[in-house]
């Protein structure tokens, strides 16, 4: 299929506000399967991949693949859980060629963006997004990390986004701990202590006022709501949004000051 118009000149529709995160509305059912189809995919190729994922049986008096198999795909798309939709996603990714399957991932990214769905496809699988200030902070930390030499500190923020894009569920607990563990770990880098906390390194960081108040006042926070989670107490998906990104953005001044020092 030609490139379409929109995308040979970089035109696009402005991000919508993210309102889906635990979700699969209908339209995303059936794109999912149109982009497929888009990228190649025969609808009985669809149909034994889908099945798979959803471990049901393919009728077999189905045999063409236009209407039959084809409405068969769209059935059992549209009556499996939330999850299972963004697991059919990447295994109909999985089995496309390179460029294709390049293109699926771009198109159904696309469709994210467009439709305020809180997830995109990165690498082959589906992780999560987050308002454009929480991907701006990430980005720009693991960048900043990565460039610094800082490679366990980039990681652990990694794992932070691979725990809060966990499905049906975030762990969002997991994702606090990691993201703590990356502003730990650069801490101790920039200070050159490596077998201090956070808590006691904050005051060597140099950190402007009130600044260094609250990066002491997010490790108390991390640690009385990830590390010692009480009975009853819970973390919701926004509050741990707000922190991963605050925590990336002091690792990245970090990294980039010292950067700058050396």
């Amino acid at each position: 299929m030609a490139e379409a118009f929109s995308h040979r000149h970089g035109y696009r529709g402005a991000d919508a506000e993210i309102t889906v995160r635990e979700d699969a509305p209908e339209a995303l059912r059936s794109a999912i399967l149109l982009i497929a189809q888009a990228a190649g995919m025969s609808p009985t190729a669809m149909r034994r991949i889908v099945c798979q994922v959803l471990l049901t049986s393919p009728d077999s008096s189905n045999w063409s693949d236009y209407p039959n198999v084809w409405d068969e795909v769209n059935e059992h798309i549209a009556e499996c859980p939330w999850f299972k939709v963004y697991d059919i996603a990447e295994a109909l990714h999985a089995a496309l060629a390179p460029d294709r399957a390049r293109r699926f991932a771009d198109r159904l990214t696309q469709f994210f963006w467009e439709k305020g769905i809180g997830w995109e496809m990165q690498d082959g699988q589906i992780t999560f997004r987050g308002p454009e200030v929480f991907s701006d902070a990430t980005k720009e930390a693991v960048a900043a990390l990565t460039g610094t030499g800082r490679q366990r500190a980039a990681d652990e923020i990694h794992e932070a986004l691979r725990d809060i894009s966990r499905r049906p569920e975030p762990d969002v607990t997991g994702a606090i701990q990691h993201v703590i563990a990356a502003l730990e770990s650069t801490a101790r880098s920039v200070t050159g202590q490596p077998n201090r906390t956070l808590g006691q390194l904050v005051r060597y960081l140099g950190l402007p006022t009130p600044l260094d108040t609250a990066v002491e006042k997010l490790w108390g926070y991390a640690s009385d709501r990830a590390r010692h989670v009480r009975e009853g107490q819970t973390v919701d998906t926004f509050e741990a949004e707000l922190l991963v990104s605050v925590a990336c953005a002091v690792c990245t001044f970090l990294s980039r000051r010292d950067q700058g020092n050396a």
